[in-house]
């Protein structure tokens, strides 16, 4: 039988999942939007809020690999709604400056310190959430609905990420910084409502019999066996990494295309916008055939859309370049995911996707990184191309040397 994406969700159990995944992504967006508002209030400092990105990042990279070894060994059900409940307990330790008028006694920076703390904390369960919910995807699913069941996953995620950035700012605006912490805490328990419905998924492990630095060097292992699994991390990780012209946004916005602040809300959404659309069409008409080849010819298609980007001085025109970036590496995260899930053993799936996770974080946060670095020695329009032109050099460098991927099909 041929299953549509939307058919999957008749599937009860996939739904609570997804919906638990909705709410806290949703809440984990809101967060990082109050954040940053709340902590650039404090210290009137724009590097204060890169720092909390940084307070994060940090531990969850270092205990990923520890997480996938942890995830794998115990049953996950329950490690889900640990982390949800560790969230919200260190959530609700922030409600203490917040409530109280701890300014009396306590300086901006002072406070911003108590928050990078909890921010650190917060790290660590990131790196346990973060596999779980993609580790549980193929033991609620069959396999062969496993494509439309990662197609919507990804759509979960892209449409509460966008939906939380916007009502973070909004409730902020309106009833401040104390009572959005309120209701982003309401929100991680109504997922964890949610997640309280799944079914238990064991270990297929017998927790003595395997030692933990053997356990973290077999998910290793696998990957760099497993020429698809590592053609596709390798993608994602130096799309995002060389590819990161977002960050580049506001200097467009105020310097190049000269639009203020309204054009560049718009602008900043626009592979946002990119990527729900294609979600969209690939939950009604799912991808039927030559995957690997499409990968990379998306990712391709994404570099030279950076490019174009880079060296656009009309508005619209970067708009509809960032736009048709953000349906390519919609496209892209889709196939990139399935395939990960598609070679993946059960037995391994908690480690190998801590691996892609650590792919990931490291991507986003170096290749911002990397396009400050590169603006501040190349200027910002030779970045933003050199970029994009390293992206499709990337791609044909993996096609050329990995059949394997080229010739993946699920």
């Amino acid at each position: 039988m041929s299953f549509t994406p939307l058919q999957t969700l008749k599937n009860v159990e996939f739904r609570n999942l997804l919906t638990g995944r909705f709410f806290i992504v949703l809440a984990f967006r809101m967060l990082a939007t109050l954040l940053g508002w709340w902590v650039y209030q404090l210290t009137k400092d724009p590097f204060s809020i890169g720092l909390i990105g940084l307070s994060e990042v940090i531990p969850a990279v270092s205990c990923a690999l520890y997480a996938g070894h942890v995830i794998d060994m115990n049953e996950k059900k329950k490690l889900l709604l640990i982390c949800n409940y560790a969230y919200i307990f260190l959530i609700g330790l922030l409600l203490i400056p917040a409530f109280l008028d701890v300014r009396m006694h306590f300086s901006g920076h002072q406070i911003t310190y108590f928050i990078y703390g909890v921010i650190f904390f917060t790290g660590i369960a990131r790196a346990f959430i973060g596999p779980i919910i993609p580790v549980m995807i193929p033991k609620i699913v069959k396999k062969d609905n496993l494509p439309n069941a990662v197609t919507l996953n990804q759509a979960t995620f892209l449409i509460s990420s966008v939906c939380g950035h916007a009502v973070g700012g909004f409730l902020i605006g309106y009833i401040g910084i104390r009572w959005t912490l309120v209701v982003i805490i309401a929100l991680i328990f109504l997922a964890s409502l949610f997640f309280f419905q799944l079914n238990k998924q064991h270990s297929e492990y017998k927790k003595e019999n395997i030692n933990v630095m053997d356990s973290m060097r077999e998910g290793i292992s696998y990957i760099f066996k497993t020429k698809e699994i590592l053609g596709a991390l390798c993608l994602d990780m130096f799309a995002v990494l060389f590819g990161g012209a977002v960050a580049m946004i506001p200097v467009y916005a105020t310097d190049i295309l000269k639009v203020g602040a309204e054009g560049f809300g718009l602008l900043n959404a626009a592979s946002d916008i990119g990527s729900m659309c294609i979600i969209t069409i690939l939950s009604v008409v799912p991808l039927k055939k030559n995957q690997g080849k499409i990968l990379l010819a998306v990712v391709t298609g994404f570099g030279l859309c950076i490019i174009g980007f880079g060296l656009s001085t009309w508005y619209w025109l970067s708009f509809m370049f960032l736009m048709m970036s953000g349906m390519l590496d919609g496209i892209s995260v889709v196939i990139r995911g399935t395939i990960v899930q598609l070679k993946t053993p059960d037995n391994i799936r908690g480690r190998v996707m801590s691996v892609n996770s650590i792919f990931i974080m490291s991507s986003n946060e170096m290749g911002q990184f990397e396009s400050g670095l590169s603006a501040k020695l190349f200027g910002v329009v030779r970045s933003v191309v050199f970029g994009g032109m390293m992206t499709v050099l990337v791609a044909l460098v993996v096609g050329s040397t990995n059949p394997k991927l080229r010739k993946m099909q699920y």
